[in-house]
């Protein structure tokens, strides 16, 4: 990219300034390889929102371009992972607010122009996340009776049509028993974790071939945990799947707070040790 090319400013994330943040990103490279400052507000002091951003070239991310990119899995995942490292090295730093993937502005003043117009909401959502860390949380049905082979070898007291077709109902009864078993687990796991967390988000299931691959996703789920129970929230969370039986459990994190960066259509649930210490 040449100094005379046309730009466009990429926000990566929302900052709380701290002292050494500004080298903290001039270590760091963007999407693009392009290199990272940050956008801050003359005289804002320490503590207050920033943007992490760098200048991408305007004909490779303009509304045309990102059309054709969305659809090249690897654009996207290259472009994916390189903003969340950005990301992710800002958390290790310093309270952050994600961005969303590709959150673009004609040039550095209209980002700063959104930035002020946004900053008493960044301030207020900064203030909440500092402390807190994102946890996931998902669970799936483990292979059950339904895997099993129908049994076969013995004479039926009735024709061998009517004894297929109850052992068939028999199975498929077995499966949504153990089905049902499973999201009751997966129900108790959920309320043990919101014990700990400050807000959780429940998200979709997951789908598609990679999804199934892993079993039917039951809880996907986030949660905001402050960092003081971080140690107990995923030894508790290991404990009580370890003893669970129908569902294998994955703990993700920790995470930048991309679940909670914005403020939701509907409030966030929030867990019974809100900010606190589970009872």
């Amino acid at each position: 990219m040449t100094g005379t090319e046309p730009t466009l400013t990429y926000v990566y994330a929302v900052a709380a300034r701290t002292p050494g943040l500004g080298e903290v990103l001039a270590r760091l490279t963007g999407v693009a390889a392009t290199p990272l400052t940050l956008l801050a507000a003359p005289g804002s002091a320490e503590g207050a929102p920033a943007f992490a951003v760098s200048q991408v070239p305007a004909a490779d991310w303009n509304a045309t371009a990102l059309k054709a990119h969305f659809e090249d899995i690897t654009w996207l995942e290259q472009t994916a992972r390189a903003h969340h490292q950005v990301v992710e090295a800002l958390a290790a730093h310093t309270t952050v607010l994600p961005l969303r993937l590709a959150t673009l502005y004609e040039d550095p003043d209209r980002a700063l122009t959104a930035l002020r117009e946004q900053y008493e909401q960044f301030t207020d959502r900064l203030a909440l996340l500092t402390g807190h860390t994102e946890y996931g949380i998902k669970a799936f049905i483990t292979a059950d009776a339904d895997s099993d082979p129908l049994p076969t070898g013995t004479v039926p007291a009735v024709s061998p049509g009517k004894a297929y077709l109850r052992a068939r109902k028999a199975q498929q009864h077995a499966h949504e028993e153990h089905h049902q078993a499973a999201v009751r687990a997966a129900q108790q796991l959920a309320a043990t974790a919101a014990r700990y967390a400050a807000a959780y988000v429940r998200h979709p299931a997951q789908s598609g071939p990679l999804a199934r691959d892993q079993g039917e996703n039951i809880l996907n789920d986030a949660y905001l945990v402050p960092d003081e129970h971080a140690d107990a929230f995923r030894a508790d969370i290991e404990q009580a799947a370890a003893a669970l039986t129908g569902v294998r459990v994955e703990i993700t994190g920790p995470w930048a707070p991309y679940s909670f960066a914005t403020p939701p259509a509907q409030p966030a649930e929030t867990g019974t040790g809100a900010r606190g210490a589970p009872t």
